[in-house]
């Protein structure tokens, strides 16, 4: 059992998770909640094994570099709990075949989704600031699956959506660096945050999650949503905007690990789970 354990967290199945959950939203809103319940299955299959295997993929890739940082040597790879860490290529490289044969299946466009975001998942890992360009690519193809496998056409709403996860996305990432600054730097990790002064990143930090803000209320006006998406997304917005500026005013490692867990479900899920709340209520 306990490798199996270690297999299955070789694919980080939260970070899997919560891309496949905000995929299916994005395959909701575009379908405007009309949707069968079989084919949001079988969109969430396809986004979930695409992202197991990109995740998977970038564990392996990363491995040397997590074994060298305090926070991170502990997992299956770094701490030699799988061992060769080749033999996790067969499941991956697995999981990464077939994310793209659904993908295909789901739409071409979805496809081209799922092949672009994993090659970009794969290239530049712990590079220059580890989110532009590859990690919003990454961090897109989800939604893109999601939407393209329901409306395969470009529009304003999906590239907002696209937009709040590559904003959303430096903040995430940013900030778990900030709180670990000193683990990444002894690692040999001197690229951007931890490039700059503390207080000269969270700056930037705190101009991204306003940015996001900004993003949330666009959405607002494009997608045609209702009070109910408005009332919470503000909300929402609101309690980042303290979050970051409660950083910034402290600049203390414990309020980066705290916007860091703020950043994940509880604002991305709950952002996108508003949106569907808002198509089925209203």
């Amino acid at each position: 059992m306990q490798m199996v354990r270690d297999y299955i967290e070789v694919l980080k199945p939260r970070e899997s998770g919560l891309l496949t959950f905000i995929g299916i939203c994005s395959a909701i809103i575009a379908g405007g909640g009309n949707l069968s319940l079989s084919t949001l299955l079988f969109v969430g299959f396809a986004i979930l094994v695409a992202s197991t295997g990109a995740n998977g993929l970038t564990n392996y890739l990363d491995r040397d570099v997590d074994a060298r940082l305090n926070r991170t040597r502990h997992r299956a790879l770094p701490s030699r709990r799988i061992y060769p860490p080749e033999k996790v290529l067969p499941l991956t490289i697995g999981l990464v075949v077939i994310g793209l044969v659904l993908a295909w299946l789901l739409h071409p466009y979805a496809f081209i989704a799922d092949l672009v975001g994993t090659a970009a998942a794969g290239i530049g890992r712990k590079k220059v600031t580890c989110v532009f360009p590859q990690g919003a690519l990454a961090g897109c193809a989800p939604v893109l699956m999601g939407w393209f496998a329901v409306k395969p056409a470009l529009d304003w709403e999906i590239g907002l959506l696209c937009l709040l996860i590559a904003v959303w996305l430096p903040l995430h990432v940013w900030s778990v660096m900030i709180s670990y600054r000193d683990d990444y730097i002894n690692a040999g990790l001197k690229f951007f945050p931890m490039s700059v002064a503390v207080k000269d990143a969270i700056r930037i930090m705190s101009g991204f999650c306003v940015v996001l803000y900004a993003v949330s209320m666009a959405l607002y006006f494009t997608g045609g949503f209702t009070w109910f998406y408005l009332i919470l997304a503000n909300l929402l917005g609101i309690v980042m905007v303290y979050a970051s500026l409660r950083l910034l005013i402290s600049g203390a490692s414990r309020d980066a690990w705290r916007l860091y867990k703020l950043s994940a479900f509880p604002y991305l899920g709950l952002i996108f789970l508003t949106m569907c709340l808002d198509i089925w209520l209203f």
